[in-house]
């Protein structure tokens, strides 16, 4: 049986949050009032840390560098004044809190990219003509050419050098 507090706490939590990961690079857009007016202002970066789970109190925090200077923001999830989170690109990262990359520089600062095509091992020039449409027809063509493309890996290694 739900108590109270889960059943005020329900009203209050949005339904259109997507599914915000450390290593995603997101534009949050945040409303706020321009002496009579509602604005919106969007705020672009790498999002470090998920906290508080799913429920009401749930945030991010999202990094930017502004002019050399690195930009923290603490966004809660379900506030109201919170417009939309927009979802960029996703890297691959084996953490759950991204912390290290406040002090890291060059090399280390980076992110691997996570990519559909890079997963199932399909090569950048095909993936280009695919990406635009993933349709259940496409999806066919994709399985098809990695068979394809390992069967020719297949041949290339088993002859023999002459």
């Amino acid at each position: 049986m739900a108590n109270k507090t889960d059943l005020f706490n329900k009203t209050y939590i949005k339904k259109n949050v997507p599914d915000v990961q450390p290593g995603d690079t997101v534009k949050v857009h945040q409303k706020f009032k321009d002496k009579d007016k509602e604005k919106i202002q969007a705020f672009e970066g790498l999002v470090l840390a998920r906290k508080h789970g799913k429920g009401v109190s749930s945030t991010i925090t999202v990094r930017k560098i502004v002019a050399g200077i690195g930009v923290e923001k603490v966004f809660p999830l379900n506030s109201p004044v919170i417009d939309k989170i927009e979802i960029k690109k996703r890297s691959k990262v084996r953490r759950s809190k991204l912390y290290y990359l406040r002090t890291a520089k060059g090399k280390k600062a980076r992110l691997k990219r996570k990519d559909f095509f890079e997963a199932i091992g399909l090569s950048s020039d095909l993936s280009a003509d695919l990406s635009a449409d993933l349709s259940a027809e496409a999806l066919a063509k994709v399985e098809a050419l990695t068979k394809t493309e390992a069967l020719a890996r297949e041949g290339e290694t088993n002859q023999k050098p002459e």
